[in-house]
């Protein structure tokens, strides 16, 4: 079939459904747009908010009443008296359970536990989601500095290479060195190659957590890197333990454990079944009223009891616990921030002047025949070395930064979503 037989009305749908098909990223993708974007397609997020909803269902269905009982029946009634008339007889009846108040309140308890435990679940599952798609975005923006860095150092090395090709071939300069600089340049190339594929990695990954179709290569614009500067250990650990929402979500579960006990405890006390009906023979109708009770002779609890209080224990030992893992991974990550910290200062203040001045020094000896091509080849490897490992050590002071915010729940900053 050829294209131009199409159909002009084909034509026209592929047309439109390319121009309504979604595409976003198609310029520099934003922190704040992927934060929007993760925010409306995350399945997480649509899960735990879908939980929040059976939470608050939940507590209607704890607030709500029994419902009532009703018993009809009919039937032919044949005396074996003859003064006694044979016909239909009717009964009718309607029961109630009345829950005790003690009842109702332990179960209304567990159910708002339950609302609040949900209401901390989104919070953590936005924090995360916020913490993931921020650290997946500064890690795109990593790759593509390292792209950078290694395109600048493999369009050194051609240079480098060139002008050693140049002295072999007037005879100032033995064939080795050549060789030794071909080495080099394949070795900066297959860099870039590596620095590529590592970005390539890096928006998938990106790509994965927001769920929003992105242009293949998109890019995603440079973003201020976070200050560096936090409150002290003691600090971050008291914003923890207020804010955090696993803690949240622990406490809520203790509650709502505490409730069950309750619970469990008050439906030792019979609640009673208010009976009303009537019996209708063909000469007769009589009207009963009456109360029906269970005795707790057989049956006290003591199994369920006992189920609940174990769910308690062990829905503090869980609290406990949660507290002390995140005590310690907060301080994991305050002393990744604090070794982060120290080498980019030792970077800033003097390691990366004296790289870039050593090169320099080795560049000029080389030019007037001081040095050979390896020592100006080390002294360029050193700086290379240097910018990667400044850029490494930056990027993992944003990670160890991002990952505190997390733990202590910081609130999102102005204007963003998430």
């Amino acid at each position: 079939m050829q294209l131009h037989s199409l159909p002009i009305r084909l034509w026209w749908s592929i047309f439109l459904l390319i121009a309504i098909t979604p595409s976003y990223a198609a310029t520099s993708l934003t922190l704040n747009e992927a934060l929007r974007l993760a925010a409306r397609h995350s399945p997480t997020l649509a899960d735990v908010t879908a939980q929040e909803r059976g939470a608050h269902a939940a507590l209607t269905t704890a607030r709500a009443y029994p419902n009532p009982d009703l018993q009809v029946g009919a039937g032919s009634s044949l005396s074996k008296h003859l003064s006694v008339p044979n016909g239909h007889t009717r009964v009718a009846g309607l029961s109630q359970l009345i829950e005790l108040p003690s009842v109702r309140a332990a179960r209304r308890q567990g159910a708002e536990a339950g609302i609040t435990a949900s209401a901390a679940v989104v919070s953590d599952a936005q924090i995360n989601l916020r913490t993931s798609v921020t650290q997946a975005f500064f890690d795109v923006l990593r790759r593509q500095e390292e792209v950078k860095l290694a395109t600048l150092n493999h369009e050194l090395l051609m240079q480098i290479r060139d002008r050693v090709k140049l002295k072999v071939k007037v005879g100032e300069s033995p064939r080795f060195e050549l060789v030794k600089a071909d080495v080099e340049a394949l070795a900066a190339k297959s860099a870039v190659n590596s620095a590529e594929l590592r970005i390539t990695q890096a928006r998938d990954r990106l790509r994965a957590l927001i769920g929003a179709p992105l242009a293949g290569n998109f890019e995603v614009a440079q973003e201020p890197l976070l200050p560096p500067d936090l409150p002290t250990l003691e600090e971050l650990r008291k914003d923890l333990l207020e804010r955090q929402p696993l803690l949240k979500v622990a406490d809520a579960q203790t509650r709502r454990a505490q409730a069950r006990v309750q619970l469990e405890r008050n439906l030792r006390f019979p609640q009673p079944t208010i009976t009303v009906g009537s019996n209708q023979d063909p000469d007769w109708k009589q009207w009963q009223v009456g109360v029906s009770l269970p005795l707790p002779l057989w049956n006290r609890r003591q199994g369920p009891i006992g189920e609940a209080v174990a769910g308690l224990d062990r829905a503090e030992a869980e609290k406990r616990q949660t507290s002390i893992n995140l005590l310690g991974v907060l301080d994991q990550a305050y002393g990744r921030y604090q070794i982060a910290k120290n080498q980019v200062k030792i970077f800033e203040t003097g390691l990366m002047h004296d790289a870039e001045n050593a090169m320099k020094v080795a560049e000029a000896a080389y030019r007037y025949g001081e040095r050979g091509i390896l020592d100006f080849l080390d002294a360029q490897r050193v700086l290379r070395t240097t910018r990667l490992d400044y850029l490494n050590a930056r990027y993992e002071l944003q990670a160890a930064l991002i990952e505190i915010a997390r733990l202590r729940a910081s609130p999102p900053n102005t204007g963003e979503i998430l």
